[in-house]
């Protein structure tokens, strides 16, 4: 099963219960809370207010989407990873997203990447502990900026708990684009939705209708349970996100219909 949801980031302006509004009246089934906007690292106040806005809503929370890049000192990496942990428990989140760095693939010492690496995997035995899955966002300026280097620090890391999302990068074609969904198929755990081309010019999710199709057959015929979530709308307008909820309903579906 393919669940639509929303990434809360798309309208980071807007107040909690608005998004909830929002997400409900669309008629999407989730919701990924941004750390960076609605559900701060450590509020647990903030955490519990979204979990309880979106299941009384009919809603589940989909993930907690912080922005935990494993840098800084000792004390700093401790201190900013059990407060992203306090806040997903009280988000009741299943899976916290986080990021592989700041640094490309190609620039990063071995020294850095080792380091990042022995953080990740600290990261996630906390987070196992308590139940958490940890998600790495498939992103430019990271060690998951190129599928080689994701699917490399997947091994590394050597996590049951930690998968990658995906998404397409920016500026790829579709077909390079649907080649990495297939190199990181098994190991994807959530899919980010969005109509960017080229830059940062978006667009109504249907112009971009061939390489989602694809993308969700490759996704249905593979047969596991995901997140699809909606992340980033075109000019951030919530007027049109029940436009763009159903054409991602539509598109799953014709990725299902595909994998027959």
């Amino acid at each position: 099963m393919i669940r639509p949801g929303l990434c809360s980031v798309t309208f980071r302006e807007l107040a909690v219960d608005r998004v909830v509004e929002l997400a409900a009246g669309a008629g999407l089934e989730c919701i990924e809370w941004a750390g960076d906007a609605h559900v701060p690292p450590g509020d647990t106040v903030a955490a519990e207010r979204a979990r309880t806005l979106t299941e009384q809503a009919g809603l589940a929370v989909a993930s907690y989407g912080s922005y935990l890049r494993f840098e800084g000192s000792d004390e700093e990496f401790s201190g900013q990873s059990e407060a992203v942990l306090l806040a997903a428990r009280a988000l009741g989140a299943p899976r916290i997203r986080v990021w592989a760095g700041r640094t490309g693939s190609a620039e990063v010492s071995s020294a850095q990447r080792a380091r990042i690496v022995g953080r990740i995997q600290q990261f996630a035995d906390r987070a196992g502990e308590q139940g958490l899955d940890v998600g790495l966002e498939f992103h430019g300026g990271t060690l998951t900026d190129e599928i080689t280097s994701t699917l490399d620090l997947l091994e590394e890391i050597g996590r049951d708990n930690v998968r990658s999302y995906w998404q397409p990068h920016q500026d790829m074609p579709a077909a390079e684009a649907l080649d990495t969904l297939r190199r990181a198929l098994e190991s994807t755990s959530t899919i980010h939705v969005f109509s960017w081309w080229p830059d940062h010019r978006r667009h109504p999710l249907s112009e971009r209708g061939g390489l989602w199709r694809e993308a969700f057959g490759l996704f249905a015929a593979e047969g596991s349970g995901r997140d699809a979530l909606l992340e980033f709308v075109p000019d951030d307008d919530p007027a049109v996100l029940t436009r763009e909820a159903e054409s991602l309903r539509g598109l799953i579906a014709a990725g299902v219909e595909r994998a027959r």
